[in-house]
């Protein structure tokens, strides 16, 4: 099988497609859910010779069985968040350290060596349930970050603020990831004019407040933070991987992750560049549950790869679903 060092290693498009082939031939028959979606298609395994072949499993099964395609145990278990009452997916991850070797790398491709930061995280929603990745992922980068002003923040803004101020006048690379939700409370009670700060926003109002256009919120999180630009990351409980932007809403991925649209109305058929569709994604740090997943986001992606995310489907408008499996 694969080794993380072949997976994070790459660095040419051929490489990739060889790596894919690999990974999703494995998934064909090891994970079993995939496999019977595969089955149900009438796609045969052995003759998908091509990326574009590959069928990309709904990230709905996430929600209603387990993803695995290794007999390994359970090592650690990420679970998404919801409204009471809601089915939440479910993530078993058997070897975390592909998740922190993926996050690291990915981290520092964009952004440089997490030693040269102080990295603050406003994510109350996610500290107050169990089973977040994206703390998982912003508990490591805390601790990485060798700062000791670096840390979590619930609804401490006062705090938070003085931190803030007191990195801006020491003139330490900072990072505040937070959920939008809180950017939005923080700056109405704090607003600051702190031009270096990095801000990233992690998407989400989680039933607090009203969704914003993007363009909408991160011209009112600029003038608040004071910065020319907002920065996110296209992440979710489901993948081990993740996208960056570094403003305009423009997301890059890490050279072992891709997007690629499918029709609307067809999932089974690929749009190509330039044209709105439902966002699939290879994430080949899934190497122990499933790479190829189609998410229920809908996106453009670029002739260079970049790609921007523009909303989400309504659920009366996922199409094919006769596919799924039982």
């Amino acid at each position: 099988m694969l080794t993380p060092q072949q997976v994070f290693s790459i660095a040419a498009e051929q490489q990739f497609a060889d790596v894919a082939l690999q990974v999703f031939r494995h998934q064909a028959r090891r994970c079993a859910v995939y496999r019977q979606f595969i089955e149900g298609l009438r796609v045969d395994a052995d003759r998908v010779d091509a990326v574009y072949q590959i069928p990309f499993l709904p990230i709905s099964f996430f929600k209603s069985h387990r993803v695995l395609s290794s007999d390994a145990p359970v090592n650690i278990t990420f679970t998404s968040s919801g409204t009471t009452g809601m089915i939440t997916s479910t993530h078993h991850v058997t070897d975390v350290s592909w998740y922190e070797a993926s996050f690291r790398r990915a981290f520092g491709l964009f952004y440089g060596d997490i030693k040269d930061y102080c990295v603050l995280a406003l994510l109350p929603a996610y500290l107050e349930r169990e089973g977040s990745s994206l703390i998982y992922m912003a508990q490591d980068l805390i601790s990485r970050s060798q700062n000791t002003d670096s840390g979590f923040y619930l609804y401490n803004h006062a705090e938070l603020y003085d931190h803030l101020q007191r990195q801006q006048q020491m003139g330490k690379p900072t990072i505040l990831i937070g959920v939008t939700f809180a950017l939005l409370d923080f700056i109405e009670q704090y607003p600051i004019q702190f031009p270096e700060l990095i801000v990233m926003e992690t998407g989400g109002m989680k039933g607090r407040r009203k969704e914003m256009i993007r363009e909408e919120l991160h011209r009112d999180l600029c003038a608040g933070f004071g910065v020319s630009k907002i920065h996110s990351e296209y992440g979710m409980t489901e993948l081990l991987s993740q996208a960056y932007s570094k403003g305009d809403g423009i997301f890059n991925c890490p050279p072992w992750m891709r997007i690629i649209t499918r029709d609307t109305n067809d999932p089974l058929s690929l749009t190509g560049t330039n044209r709105t569709g439902g966002i699939n994604v290879i994430d080949l740090a899934n190497i122990n549950s499933c790479s190829f997943i189609a998410t229920q986001d809908l996106g453009k992606v670029y002739a260079d790869g970049s790609f921007e995310v523009l909303g989400r489907f309504d659920h009366s408008d996922i199409r094919g679903c006769n596919l799924l499996v039982g």
